[in-house]
C-alpha cells in the first residue's frame, strides 16, 4: 500500500520517526496511545487498542529498526504474545517529486483462529491501512503547513 506526497523523504522520514505522530492517522481504529520509550527513534514504543472487525486487541507497537531517510520498521506484539507482526515503512523520493510512502504489514506468528481468518482479516487490515495512507498524507500537508514561518 503506498500514497504519493509532496513532501521529500527527510520530511515524512521526520514526522513518521515520532511515534506519537502515528495516533494522528490512526486513531480510526487504534486508540488510548500511551507512548513510552524515546520520542523517537529504535526503541520507541506506543501501547494502543485496536479496534477492528469487532474485536478489540491491545497492541505493542516499537520501532526496532530505523534507517533515515529511508526506513522505519515496527514490531507489533500483541494476543498475549501468541501474535507478532512487522510494520515497514519505506520512503522513496518520487519521480514527479516528494514521496511515495509504502506501508506493508505482515504476521510473522500468529494464533490458530487468525491463521484460519487470515483472508477475512488481510482483507480488513488492508481496508483500515488504505485509510492509514490517506490519512497519513493529510497529517503531512498539515504538519508542513504548521511548521512553515
Amino acid at each position: 500500500m503506498s500514497v504519493d506526497v509532496r513532501q521529500t523523504p527527510e520530511q515524512v522520514y521526520d514526522f513518521l520517526d515520532v511515534m506519537a505522530h502515528h495516533e494522528r492517522f490512526t486513531d480510526h481504529y487504534l486508540t488510548g496511545w500511551r507512548c513510552s520509550g524515546p520520542g523517537r527513534g529504535v526503541g520507541s514504543s506506543a501501547t494502543v487498542t485496536a479496534t477492528l472487525g469487532g474485536t478489540r486487541t491491545r497492541v505493542t507497537v516499537e520501532v526496532v529498526e530505523a534507517e533515515a531517510p529511508r526506513r522505519i520498521v515496527e514490531r507489533n506484539v500483541s494476543a498475549g504474545g501468541r501474535r507478532l507482526a512487522r510494520g515497514v515503512y519505506t520512503i522513496e523520493p518520487s519521480p514527479a517529486g516528494g514521496s511515495r510512502v509504502w506501508f506493508t504489514y505482515a504476521w510473522e506468528r500468529a494464533p490458530l483462529a487468525d491463521r484460519l481468518l487470515a483472508p477475512v482479516v488481510r482483507a480488513t487490515m488492508r481496508r483500515a491501512n488504505r485509510t492509514v495512507m490517506r490519512r497519513l498524507a493529510t497529517e503531512l500537508a498539515r504538519h508542513e503547513t504548521a511548521a512553515d514561518p
